[in-house]
């Protein structure tokens, strides 16, 4: 067994735009692995050409988007704790508060499909699900949704290696899982005659083997975990629920306001589910940089912000917006010229293909705005103001939604919902960046106490939760 390395906070040093690059691009290409076969799922299941399969794995993608974002909130969690600890130099807080979060991850991972298994129907329902439809979403959930804890654990393990800097071995982690993922997908689809509920047995196979690529080089490489106890969850509940808590809230926010969008584009038919739920499948493969941002962004401004540079955590905001500027245009021109063989490979057509026409051409630059949301997002978790994070996220997808969604679809029908939507998100995108270099500005003036100043555990405890 290899010797444990000591912590490093390698990104207190060195080209800002070099570790955004780097940390974005390698957590992009494990996303971007585990989305494309998401999207070959999708083509697999057009094949078999039926309707109603795909407007059922778009439904129960809105379902599992509220899921994976429970555990997306919880890694932001350890990546904040874990990469401000490593930045202050206390190994020993940095380890107990991985560990703390991934408990957290596995139990929430055991409590959700306890909650949600018994109720598929009427959540679905919800979401405008019946029929024919809702019966195949609910099979294929029946199958996933028990794997929440391994994709939990999975996640905040991943968090635990990028604040350690290791984006290298994140990435593989996502990445064996995209291939174990492409490698049953067609035998269970296919050559065992499974459809979708084959899709969904691959896809807790490519849990597993991605939980497994996590763990293994976080414990061995990096020590990143202490031995779990009642005790340690107990004293760290406080710490780590008030940041996971907002992180938690801030991402759920994402699923809600997909839901709005997925029930009034119920109101089009089947074609329509199937280009969103195409386009859903689309946007984390060609914009998997974008979404890997706040999770590779967050390191950088941690650590420097454990070492009170506050200079390097400002131009660490800074290059990741001009990174994310100069990636959205050249993915979105790619998009462009791509239109056509994307809506070939779904057999489009009718409402199908000019939602797939339509976000390959001017919606796909919107992801500017998420990407600048996103960036901002991890400033506010890792300068103690989740809180923030929670308020933009929750009108963005509420206020910044609803009434945009239900007026582009009276003007524009089914395209006009996507029109209204990527135009609400404009303005909570320019606030959440001003607000952003707002905090940065208060905490560089001393209006703001280190959380490290005093006692490590209270200062950490206090500032994370204090909003």
């Amino acid at each position: 067994m290899a010797e444990p390395k000591h912590a490093q906070a390698v990104f207190l040093e060195g080209s800002l735009m070099r570790h955004v690059t780097t940390m974005s691009l390698t957590a992009s290409i494990g996303l971007m692995a585990i989305f494309a076969v998401d999207l070959i799922d999708m083509i697999f299941i057009s094949m078999l050409g039926h309707d109603a399969l795909a407007a059922a794995a778009g439904y129960a993608s809105t379902l599992l988007f509220f899921t994976n974002s429970i555990n997306i909130g919880l890694s932001i969690a350890a990546g904040a704790l874990v990469a401000r600890a490593i930045g202050a130099g206390d190994e020993e807080d940095a380890r107990e508060y991985a560990t703390s979060v991934a408990v957290f991850a596995a139990l929430t991972g055991i409590i959700m499909p306890i909650i949600l298994l018994p109720n598929l129907h009427l959540v679905l329902g919800w979401l405008g699900a019946t029929g024919e439809v809702a019966d195949l979403a609910v099979g294929y959930l029946r199958i996933i949704l028990p794997s929440m804890a391994f994709v939990g654990i999975a996640m905040a393990a991943m968090a635990v290696l990028r604040s350690y800097g290791d984006a290298r071995r994140s990435m593989y982690a996502t990445l064996f899982g995209g291939m174990a993922n492409a490698i049953f997908d067609p035998i269970f689809i296919f050559a065992l005659s499974l459809g979708l509920e084959g899709a969904a047995i691959a896809s807790v196979i490519a849990r597993v083997t991605m939980m497994a690529f996590a763990l293994y080089p976080a414990i061995v490489k990096h020590n990143g975990f202490a031995m779990p106890s009642v005790g340690l969850m107990v004293r760290d509940f406080s710490a780590v629920g008030k940041l996971a808590g907002p992180a938690v809230l801030t991402n759920v926010a994402t699923p809600v306001g997909a839901a709005i969008v997925t029930r009034e584009m119920s109101k089009y038919g089947s074609e329509a589910v199937a280009g969103m739920a195409v386009i859903g499948r689309l946007i984390p493969v060609a914009f998997g940089v974008v979404l890997a941002l706040s999770g590779a962004l967050g390191p950088i401004i941690g650590q420097n912000f454990g070492a009170k540079k506050m200079d390097r955590v400002r131009g660490a905001l800074i290059a990741g917006l001009q990174f994310i500027a100069v990636y959205v245009v050249l993915a979105s021109g790619i998009l462009y010229l791509l239109r056509a063989p994307i809506a070939g490979l779904f057999d489009a057509t009718g409402d199908t293909m000019t939602l797939i026409y339509l976000f390959c051409g001017p919606l796909a630059l919107f992801n500017l705005f998420n990407g600048a949301l996103f960036a901002s997002n991890a400033g506010f978790n890792n300068l103690g103001r989740p809180t923030y994070s929670t308020w933009i996220n929750w009108g963005k997808n509420t206020v910044g939604t609803w009434p945009f969604v239900i007026l582009g679809s009276l003007l524009a029908g089914a395209p006009g919902i996507l029109i209204g939507q990527a135009l609400g998100g404009v303005l909570f995108a320019v606030l959440s960046v001003w607000l952003a270099f707002r905090v940065i500005a208060a905490n560089d003036h001393g209006d703001e106490k280190h959380p490290f100043q005093g006692h490590r555990r209270w200062h950490i405890l206090m500032h994370s939760g204090r909003w």
